[in-house]
């Protein structure tokens, strides 16, 4: 389907390709990966005629079209389902010419070409797009103008996919998305009956959607078959024998020039060495695979532990006109080891709730209890905005250490992933992601009991995400997270709440469950929790703890109620013992595979920091067990 021969392409006097090639297997479904800034938003313009090459070609099929998501939001009147229609020009440029048509054989030309192209059944096609990226009937029939900036992407996003272009190229398009829009997109994507070039940072969604992986390393493009996870593990093992065959190579090479510097000067040997120098002349050097390291995420920790729960509502309703609350009926609990993830499409109060629970936003009914001098920190991607573009990055954190010495500036730049001079580089100059990095570091400054990150991983390439991952199993405080990136979910989070029908829940169940909702069309507040408790396991170990605990000193007989409560307790703590003790054996089955430590290292570290988890969790339930049975059997 697209060719790309010897393409060289400059930009500013970078080189980004450097002879670059490669051919797509038609309708082909293919990820395109690479560090950002190496040029792949650059490579999609040169195919669609919009940046000069400055060697190369590029070839296509003749009449092939070629489609991409529009730069400018729609913003006019026209209906949302009237502005995806108008996207397959062929169709609007026919039914515009019957309106006018008088010759027979030409009206008849065009109502047969209507019916190949199933142009009749194209209000249907597009009402089931817009549904999928989070548009519902009502909303479809609106004008474009009603919607904020973000909403519209999502309009120009389903008027590409309506149009169908022999070659999609889409860059990141889940940023515009939720997690229900972009679980409904890996579904649309994986059928997708033409050919696909996908620039995405997302592990789920290029493991969903994918059969090719295009991978931009160094100038070069090399094409890999399969998902991104397929990739991944070839990539880490040709990275292996690279580095083995240049370590072979380097040996070699130090004995022949050995053998040379030792029997160069010596008669009977001089024709021997003469060749052994040839050999070191015509040895094609091997070079490395570069794998430039990713600068870490830090979080401070918080100067004093905040006594759980940090933040309790009981009857809470908010909203912004009173009388007319969003969410209603709030009953939760927030400790201060919790990690949450919020679900929920937009529009059902997400937004509501974190201003809520970041004090942003006050309740209007119900109580709201928070641990003293509690610290929330708030990350948005819309705060991006909110940088001086005209400031420095060392400028920006000189704001929050008004006393200190430079030194400590500038080290503290080093920490938020700016070392040396790129902390004098202006905020305009920074990309996506070097704008995400300086605003995460603002907001954990001060080491919060809490932090809230909503869309955290927009602009953040595969190794940054995983970067914050870490960062994130490492911090000690809360954290609440609103992402459509599953990865990020699924690695960090251990409680799941559903924001839906005016109010939020836990929700009983895991991200598959919820994507099995989602895509059915199903509610997913049916799923919220009914004889399951919806509790973390640090949760119930921490009630039981404070339920088991003072009785032990007092021998006093317990009432009815009360050691009804510490057995409900106790056959709780048993089922959480069960679950860490499956975990264990879970992860020990995965360690013990051959070769598992050597083909996949990150995975096996990890895999070893959950087992060290997990087990020190068992022995804390253990302990709570014990104190907790040793009351009940005193009470009988």
């Amino acid at each position: 389907m697209l060719q790309i021969n010897d393409l060289t392409v400059r930009v500013a006097g970078r080189v980004l390709l450097d002879k670059a090639s490669v051919a797509l297997p038609p309708n082909a479904r293919v990820g395109f990966l690479g560090r950002n800034g190496t040029g792949k938003t650059t490579l999609f313009k040169v195919i669609t005629g919009d940046y000069p090459a400055d060697e190369g070609s590029i070839k296509l099929p003749s009449r092939a079209r070629i489609g991409g998501v529009a730069q400018e939001a729609p913003g006019g009147p026209q209906s949302l389902v009237d502005f995806v229609l108008q996207a397959d020009k062929e169709r609007s440029s026919l039914l515009a010419e019957a309106e006018t048509a008088t010759d027979p054989h030409r009206i008849a030309e065009i109502q047969m070409r209507l019916v190949d192209i199933d142009a009749h059944s194209a209000p249907a096609r597009a009402a089931v797009i817009l549904a999928g990226l989070g548009f519902d009937a009502v909303a479809q029939t609106r004008p474009c103008s009603d919607f904020s900036g973000g909403w519209r992407m999502r309009v120009a996003l389903a008027a590409v996919l309506f149009a169908e272009p022999d070659l999609l190229l889409l860059d990141e398009p889940t940023n515009y998305l939720d997690l229900e829009g972009t679980l409904w997109l890996q579904e649309y994507l994986a059928t997708y009956p033409h050919s696909v070039l996908l620039i995405s940072h997302d592990r789920d969604l290029l493991d969903a959607s994918v059969e090719h992986i295009l991978h931009l390393d160094q100038g070069k493009l090399t094409l890999w078959r399969g998902s991104y996870s397929t990739f991944a593990r070839s990539r880490a093992i040709e990275m292996s024998v690279r580095e083995k065959a240049i370590r072979k190579q380097e040996d070699r090479r130090a004995d022949l020039q050995a053998f040379v510097d030792r029997f160069r000067a010596k008669a009977s040997k001089a024709r021997q060495a003469q060749s052994r120098m040839k050999m070191l002349e015509k040895m094609e050097t091997l070079s490395a695979i570069v794998e430039t390291d990713v600068a870490p995420f830090t979080i401070p920790a918080p100067e004093r532990k905040a006594s759980p729960p940090i933040i309790n509502l009981e009857g809470a309703s908010v909203g912004y006109v009173e009388n007319k609350p969003i969410l209603r009926k709030l009953d939760l609990r927030i400790d201060d080891d919790d990690r949450i993830g919020l679900l929920g499409s937009n529009g059902n109060g997400k937004s509501t709730f974190l201003k809520l629970i970041s004090d942003r936003l006050k309740a209007m009914s119900g109580h709201v209890t928070r641990a003293d001098k509690m610290k929330i920190a708030y990350f948005a991607q819309h705060q991006l905005d909110e940088l001086r573009p005209e400031e420095n990055v060392y400028q920006h954190l000189r704001r929050l250490m008004p006393n200190d010495g430079e030194a400590k500036v500038r080290a503290a730049s080093a920490r938020a992933g700016f070392s040396g001079e790129r902390s004098n580089t202006k905020v305009s100059a920074l990309s996506g992601g070097e704008k995400a990095r300086l605003l995460f570091a603002l907001a954990v400054f001060d080491g919060p009991h809490l932090l809230i990150l909503d869309e955290p991983t927009n602009h953040l390439d595969i190794d940054s995400r995983a970067a914050l991952v870490e960062a994130l199993n490492g911090y000690p405080g809360a954290v609440m997270i609103v992402s459509h990136d599953r990865y990020l979910l699924e690695a960090t989070v251990d409680r799941l709440w559903l924001v839906s029908d005016g109010t939020v829940q836990p929700f009983d169940g895991d991200l598959d469950d919820y994507r099995k909702i989602v895509l059915s069309g199903g509610s997913a507040q049916s799923a919220k929790p009914g004889k399951g408790t919806g509790k973390s396991a640090e949760k119930a170990l921490a009630e039981a703890a404070d339920l088991a605990a003072a009785p032990v000193v007092e021998a006093r007989p317990l009432g009815k109620q009360e050691a009804k409560a510490i057995a409900k307790k106790v056959a709780e703590i048993e089922a959480t013992m069960k679950r860490l003790r499956d975990d264990i054996e879970k992860i020990d089955r995965i360690l013990a595979q051959p070769g598992f430590f050597k083909a996949q290292p990150n995975n096996a570290a990890e895999a070893s920091r959950i087992r060290t988890q997990r087990v020190a969790q068992l022995a804390e339930a253990e302990d709570v067990w014990l104190q907790a049975s040793t009351e009940l059997e005193g009470s009988s």
